[in-house]
């Protein structure tokens, strides 16, 4: 390879840093089903969903995997699903991770700015960071978001994005978000034993935010509570900052299990008559009876709707209980202009969004992915689906930013001389440029279709 080539092979890379599309795989590993998707994701916010599969899961209770071999059976099946629909192989992945283990803590941390004009630069602010990745945790624990919420400079609060501001010392908040190494490894070895490389793990309320929330509601304040089959992920936002996160180890796959033992039924039956009668809400319902086959040719179980939601709301209620607490342990519950946002497979029950609204006082909606495109996989335009394709959204802003990363470590100093690229006519911050337009470009894109008319 000459000279030229080679100069024009790199000079080409750093140009597209921001390109139009990438192609992002992801695993949600949930208590009662498996999904692996693939995607192409636009810079405009949007996602084109190429392939889905979707299996039941094995070996996973209340979002932490309890045996590795079922779990990664059951993501080899999920991924082979994914790519005969979608055509495409692919071995890197984003995964999810929930479960009770998962733990927020609050810190706050500062430095001095040392240079001669005491600006602060984006060295300043990955240096917090790293500080702190190394702080003091129980045995057995393990770091998996850092997240700033707010910088303090010299004596001005309050500040989103202190880089290019002077002053002497930088002050900032942080939301840190804590996972047992145990569950974490386990989720590991699961995607690996299925053949797979985990390029980041996410935590999935954050993910499913990505999918369902508008910058709006995140401005003005909101509670995204994501109902799954074994767990219910809450996060809130407020000033168009994450300022609390909280999994309960409880959802859909209890209030199945309660339907069974109180009927005396199996589970799958349980489960049809969830989906199919249920309603979190008792008033609503009429006195009508289904029956259901018993085994062994006994006579059928007949099972009156009004006992069948009587079941339901019970374990409802409780689940709104944990919820309601977690939001007034926040300390932004009187912040929730845009109340409570649902999604996840729990946010299909008839009526819940009423009980919701009635037992928290705050509005309520059901929230489907936004950011779909005209073209793809219309099966995942449903709430199930919002950590997966959050997942592939995350998963595309954590490229970026290793491109920008890669940018600002000196990657793209290897620039040999070229006739058409003489002095003064390249500039090294020109490909950091694209990329951060690239972003700025997406996130605009996300939310341009959900802005207030005014």
């Amino acid at each position: 390879m000459n000279q030229n080539t080679a100069f024009q092979t790199k000079r080409k890379t750093n140009s597209d840093l921001a390109q139009t599309e990438k192609i992002i795989a992801a695993v949600d590993i949930g208590t009662t089903k498996i999904v692996a998707i693939v995607g192409k994701v636009f810079n405009t916010g949007k996602v084109q969903v190429l392939g889905m599969g979707k299996v039941e899961s094995h070996g996973v209770k209340r979002g932490v995997v309890l045996n590795i071999d079922e779990a990664a059976g059951a993501i080899q099946d999920a991924v082979e699903q994914a790519e005969k629909q979608s055509g495409i192989e692919f071995k890197d992945v984003y995964v999810g991770i929930a479960g009770q283990h998962i733990k927020s803590l609050k810190n706050r941390h500062s430095r001095y700015i040392n240079s001669e004009d005491n600006e602060i630069k984006q060295h300043d602010i990955d240096e917090l960071l790293k500080d702190m990745q190394n702080i003091a945790l129980d045995n057995g624990d393990e770091i998996i978001h850092v997240i700033p919420q707010s910088y303090t400079v010299d004596k001005e609060t309050g500040v989103k994005q202190p880089v290019g501001m002077s002053g002497k010392r930088l002050e900032a908040n942080f939301h840190i978000v804590v996972a047992e190494t145990a569950s974490a490894k386990n989720i590991l070895k699961s995607v690996e034993r299925a053949g797979l490389s985990v390029k980041q793990m996410m935590l999935e309320p954050i993910a499913s935010s990505m999918a369902v929330l508008s910058e709006d509601e995140k401005e003005i304040g909101v509670a995204m509570v994501d109902i799954g089959g074994g767990t219910t992920d809450i996060a809130i936002y407020y000033d168009g900052i994450l300022r609390h996160t909280a999994v309960i180890p409880f959802g859909g796959y209890v209030i199945t299990r309660d339907i069974k033992e109180a009927c005396g039924i199996l589970q799958r039956q349980a489960e049809k008559l969830k989906i199919n009668f249920g309603t979190a809400l008792g008033e609503a319902t009429s006195d009508a009876v289904v029956s259901v086959k018993s085994v062994a040719g006994r006579d059928p179980k007949k099972i009156t709707l009004k006992f069948l939601s009587k079941i339901i709301q019970a374990r409802m209620e409780e689940i709104i209980q944990r919820v309601n607490f977690e939001i007034e342990n926040s300390g932004f519950a009187d912040k929730l202009g845009a109340g409570i946002s649902l999604t996840g497979g729990g946010a299909l029950l008839k009526h819940l969004r009423q009980l919701m609204g009635y037992l928290t006082g705050l509005d309520t909606n059901i929230s489907y992915p936004n950011y779909l495109a005209e073209t793809g996989n219309k099966e995942v335009n449903s709430p199930m689906y919002s950590t997966a394709i959050g997942l592939l959204l995350g998963g595309y802003m954590h490229e970026l930013e290793n491109e920008a990363n890669a940018i600002l470590n000196g990657n793209n100093k290897e620039i040999e001389e070229d006739e058409d690229f003489e002095d003064g006519n390249y500039s090294e911050e020109e490909p950091i440029k694209k990329v951060f337009s690239g972003v700025k470009k997406f996130f605009s894109g996300m939310f341009e279709d959900r802005s207030s008319e005014m």
